[in-house]
């Protein structure tokens, strides 16, 4: 069954189809969750609450072909609300904290990437984030700048400018780290 096909028939309430969708999607979710809140247990809980926030709103999707997009666009919203809402609470003692973690590890290659990707500001972290973990093909590539811009609601013009800017800085990052080494 096509991928329009699914989503539609999710639309008129059928569950299968939604779930055959999510399970399309689940990796790329979580790779982007991660990123956000950094911690297993909290991209689990973003993850959860987007697809209970999709579930619950798929009949409003206005374009099928932009199911992904929307769903993005939902996991970035729920993500950030989660990061506010901790930012208030009062946290533990570290070690505390440390010893109920759970930590995720990720693959020692992508370590250092990863780490430069999180200390970017929050405009050029979210659009790498969208262009290199949402694993585009290279047909998709042309169409990547316009699906970004629709997830974040900005001109594809920042989105372009943002993705060069953060690839620069992360190009500095990385090259400073490897002469320091």
């Amino acid at each position: 069954m096509s991928h329009i096909k699914k989503v539609q028939r999710a639309k008129k309430g059928n569950h299968k189809a939604f779930q055959e969708l999510m399970e399309e999607e689940k990796d790329k979710l979580y790779k982007m969750a991660y990123m956000y809140t950094k911690n297993k247990a909290d991209a689990l809980e973003v993850f959860q609450e987007t697809t209970y926030k999709a579930l619950v709103s798929i009949k409003n999707l206005k374009d099928e072909r932009y199911f992904s997009t929307w769903l993005s666009r939902i996991l970035i919203n729920t993500a950030i609300n989660l990061i506010n809402k901790r930012k208030r609470i009062i946290p533990m003692e570290k070690e505390l904290l440390e010893e109920k973690m759970v930590p995720y590890y990720p693959d020692e290659e992508d370590h250092d990437l990863l780490q430069a990707v999180m200390e970017l500001e929050e405009k050029y972290k979210t659009v790498l984030i969208l262009r290199f973990y949402k694993d585009f093909t290279v047909k998709q590539i042309a169409d990547t700048f316009k699906q970004i811009a629709d997830t974040l609601d900005c001109p594809e013009g920042t989105v372009k400018t943002n993705i060069h800017r953060g690839v620069n800085l992360l190009k500095e990052k990385l090259k400073e780290e490897c002469a320091n080494e």
